[in-house]
């Protein structure tokens, strides 16, 4: 007879295992496998940048980035920051609004871009699997609209966050993304066509760093993609929406899926597409601009590609020529 530890495991096996990060067990229970390290928020002495954590309802919180001239009441006093709203990549699974490579590269986003930048702190697949992340980031951006609606027009517990009173430009939001918070915000976009944001906020654009687009479709940059990664996307919609049927072409992760609704729908103005050329997703992203200027959507879209760059290079190596340009190509876009 097997020991007990072993009888346990035969019962409830491991069921997807995305080793360092975590395991999926047969009763769907998860384990993860490394303690998150976690930065405070505060005033970042290399660029100015303030932070601050804030709560948006009782499962939601973000994290708030005012730049140095706005902060410290220079240049114009008069003059509103555009607003970003920001979804972390991670796979839908890892990270969080404090990681240390997000929160130094949102310091360094809000600097260049000169915008204040709310970064959404929405649950974690695969405990909180598709759509939670999708409706916690849109409740983030429903609250963040009120604030223009004069806190009227609210369905909500509402707490006003003063750096959005005081500075945000609500003619000027935007969705941006890195990965899986490229997917979020795209499809936070197409929701925002049919669905009004309070104060009749519109969107102003969207910015989609690597996001994560993915299909049963071959493209030569998966193949050429490390294999481990490779068999590991294409595993990974499975893991974070284990409801959906259409698994891989499912509309959420594959906007060129056959029963996609067309991106003419977009409910923005304006898109850029950031990828890098050694990026699996690589051809995803040259596919997704592409549909989107044939679609028939009324919209400006730009792409940019970082050569020789691999997925999530401007997280990893924040202080590259090539993380450089692509934060000046966004700072040029959102200003």
């Amino acid at each position: 007879m097997g020991s007990l530890s072993a009888v346990a495991a035969d019962a409830n096996p491991v069921v997807d295992d995305f080793s360092p990060y975590f395991r999926v067990y047969k009763d769907g229970s998860v384990e993860r496998l490394r303690a998150e390290e976690h930065t405070p928020a505060s005033l970042d002495p290399r660029t100015g940048v303030d932070s601050k954590d804030i709560a948006i309802s009782a499962v939601v919180s973000a994290r708030i980035y005012l730049p140095s001239a706005a902060a410290s009441g220079g240049g114009d006093r008069g003059r509103k920051l555009p607003l970003v709203l920001y979804f972390r990549g991670g796979g839908f699974c890892v990270l969080s609004a404090a990681s240390p490579v997000l929160h130094a590269h949102l310091n360094a986003l809000a600097a260049a871009s000169s915008v204040l930048v709310l970064s959404v702190d929405y649950r974690r697949a695969p405990e909180h699997s598709i759509p939670v992340p999708y409706d916690d980031s849109w409740a983030a951006l429903h609250w963040a609209a009120s604030h223009r609606a004069g806190l009227a027009d609210i369905d909500f517990d509402f707490s006003p966050e003063s750096w959005l009173v005081e500075h945000a430009d609500f003619d000027r939001v935007y969705l941006a993304g890195d990965s899986a918070g490229g997917n979020i915000a795209h499809n936070l976009a197409m929701r925002a066509a049919t669905l009004p944001l309070p104060g009749g906020v519109k969107l102003a654009g969207i910015v989609l760093l690597e996001p994560y687009f993915w299909g049963t479709r071959p493209t030569a940059s998966a193949a050429a993609a490390d294999p481990v990664k490779r068999a590991r996307l294409d595993r990974l919609w499975r893991v974070v929406c284990p409801a959906s049927e259409a698994g891989n072409d499912d509309p959420l992760v594959n906007p060129l899926a056959a029963r996609a609704p067309s991106l003419a729908a977009l409910g923005c103005g304006r898109v850029l597409i950031c990828t890098a050329e050694r990026d699996a997703m690589r051809d995803w992203a040259w596919m997704y601009y592409e549909a989107l200027r044939e679609s028939g959507w009324r919209g400006e879209a730009e792409i940019h590609e970082a050569a020789a760059e691999d997925h999530g290079f401007y997280l990893h190596r924040p202080d590259g020529d090539r993380v450089a340009l692509l934060l000046k190509r966004i700072a040029a876009f959102l200003t």
